[in-house]
């Protein structure tokens, strides 16, 4: 008699991610999210001043110069590399701004793009040392901040310092965007960013992945635009958006679209995972470094241009100082403790913001309980090695490896 004995396949198993899983990749945001609520909740109870619209706003003023070296920053993490001359070209091209607008009598509408620029040329000339000769970022950026730290002293005046009073320069920190054209910004940004959110979704999906409606289209709209509210509310009881806030939104959003809808953005990522992979790949490895380096100089100059704008001037503390001073920390700093892996190949644009807010969050509160300058360094410090330490742990819970 034959086996009429059915057999049913077993139903495939659904694995579950690890939380190390989730939190590389969905949720990497979550724990810096939920530590800068408790540093405002404890900031709050600290001062009563601390969650007035004034300081508030002036809080994300404070933030952005950080917050967009950070964005440069990121760049180059992101291709398992490091820039420590961010600083001094920020310094550099600060000062040579103000010398071609104050001595040659340049226009600021030329002086700045030339700034730009040659931040931008020198971030790639550093990385065209590091992939030619094959010397380590590390060293070669570092000994190029103590040069153009050098640079910076020659070219200052005699007395140390260019005002910029008067200039034109000093509307890009008193401008603010205030009453309905606040929200008219507002609602202009949550257009393009549900723009992006959805082209993104499309991709994936014309590439065959799929995109969960809900985690991955409804849900960053939404938080997005919670976000955005709550924000311009508290901006516009006070003055209003500031004009550098705005730019450091544009940055975030040009950066985002870069990292998540371009080949560029892949390559970056493809890179820092595993070069030599992406060079049998045939990705032109150098090629995406020295771009990534002259983002971040040029960013930099950027970052130094705003600087100089709401000190009036440049001199020898522009750049945070000859020698990077706090500024360098704090800028490597903000872009990891914000998310972006120093183990390259990791790390979404929100890094950027998250890793400002945490430092300026801290900067600012301290000095509202009149805490010394000196527990500011360390506590930052130690963030910065407790958000590494972090970052190894996942990598170490998710099985990956640093090549």
């Amino acid at each position: 008699m034959a086996d009429t004995t059915v057999t049913t396949a077993a139903p495939p198993l659904v694995r579950r991610r690890s939380i190390g899983e989730l939190l590389s990749s969905d949720f990497r945001a979550l724990p810096i999210v939920i530590g800068l609520v408790a540093l405002w909740v404890f900031f709050t109870i600290q001062s009563d001043v601390f969650l007035t619209a004034r300081n508030l706003s002036n809080l994300l003023v404070q933030s952005t110069v950080v917050g967009i070296m950070a964005l440069g920053v990121m760049f180059v993490l992101l291709v398992k590399e490091i820039d420590l001359s961010v600083a001094a070209i920020n310094g550099v091209t600060s000062v040579l701004m103000a010398k071609l607008i104050v001595e040659a009598g340049v226009s600021p509408w030329l002086a700045v793009p030339m700034a730009i620029a040659i931040g931008a040329l020198i971030g790639s000339l550093s990385a065209r040392w590091v992939t030619f000769v094959g010397v380590p970022s590390f060293v070669v950026t570092l000994g190029l901040g103590l040069a153009l730290n050098g640079l910076q002293l020659i070219l200052l005046p005699a007395t140390a310092r260019y005002s910029l009073n008067g200039t034109g320069l000093e509307k890009i920190a008193l401008t603010n965007i205030g009453g309905i054209w606040a929200w008219v910004v507002l609602v202009i940004g949550l257009l393009v960013f549900a723009g992006l959110v959805f082209s993104e979704a499309a991709r994936r999906n014309k590439a065959g992945l799929e995109t969960p409606v809900m985690r991955g289209v409804v849900a960053p709209i939404v938080a997005a635009t919670g976000f955005g509210i709550v924000v311009v509310a508290i901006l516009s009881a006070h003055k209003g958006i500031p004009l550098v806030v705005l730019i450091f939104a544009v940055l975030l959003g040009l950066g985002g679209y870069v990292l998540k809808q371009t080949q560029f953005g892949l390559y970056l990522y493809a890179v820092g995972n595993n070069d030599e992979a992406a060079r049998r790949s045939g990705v032109k490895v150098d090629r995406i470094k020295m771009t990534a380096f002259a983002i971040a100089g040029g960013v930099a100059a950027l970052a130094g241009v705003i600087a100089a704008s709401r000190t009036l001037g440049v001199g020898v503390f522009s750049g945070g100082g000859v020698g990077g001073g706090t500024l360098l920390l704090e800028s490597i700093a903000a872009a990891v403790i914000g998310g972006v892996s120093l183990f390259g190949g990791r790390g979404s644009i929100h890094a950027a913001l998250l890793g400002a807010l945490v430092i300026g969050t801290v900067s600012n509160g301290l000095n509202l309980m009149g805490v010394e300058n000196e527990i500011r360094l360390i506590v930052t410090g130690l963030l910065l090695v407790l958000a590494v330490s972090i970052d190894k742990l996942i990598e170490k819970a998710t099985g990956q490896q640093s090549f």
